[in-house]
């Protein structure tokens, strides 16, 4: 039987929900019998590749360079899936949102008003957008796993759940911990 396709991305985030990924511990190597892992950050490689069976996607798009790779994982995954409540709802990322300011005044106010050391704003960056984006707004996602960071237990439930073909119930009847 061929392996799942399974991809993890890191958008703007803390990395926290990929920390719970591996926290799996040793059901990982149960995972790993099943899945075949083919992009992470965890893993060294460059491109997005085609025909993915799952994506987990962690993080918020801030930035040009993160919403034309959402829109390329969308393209290229039969199931996506946000990750934590940054990709659900754009949680601390999008706490930028709140202050209406232009993307300079945000960078102005980051690294000149509030840094000690190196007063000058980055320029080798990806431009950022004018508003970070939780993933639905930008393209169609199939399940969310909510959480700041979700808890290994979760993830692998409802990677197990739908590695065995079955949709997970995730309307509150899962037990945390």
């Amino acid at each position: 039987m061929a392996k799942v396709r399974l991809a993890t991305v890191w958008l703007s985030g803390c990395s926290g929900c990929h920390m719970s990924f591996l926290d799996q511990d040793e059901k990982l190597l149960e995972l790993a019998g099943k899945i075949e892992l083919v992009y992470s950050p965890i893993a060294d490689i460059k491109d997005f590749p085609e025909n993915v069976d799952i994506t987990l996607v962690e993080g918020a798009v801030g930035n040009e360079e993160q919403l034309e790779l959402l829109k390329k994982i969308r393209k290229n995954t039969k199931m996506l899936i946000a990750l934590g409540d940054c990709a659900v709802n754009g949680n601390v990322t999008a706490l930028r949102n709140s202050l209406n300011n232009s993307v300079e005044e945000v960078l102005e106010r980051a690294y000149v008003e509030n840094a000690t050391i190196k007063q000058n704003a980055p320029t080798n960056v990806p431009r950022l957008l004018k508003r970070v984006l939780a993933l639905n707004e930008v393209v169609k996602v199939d399940f969310y796993i909510p959480g700041c960071p979700p808890p290994a237990n979760l993830i692998n439930y409802v990677l197990n759940e739908l590695l065995e073909g079955r949709v997970p119930p995730l309307e509150g009847r899962f037990k945390y911990g």
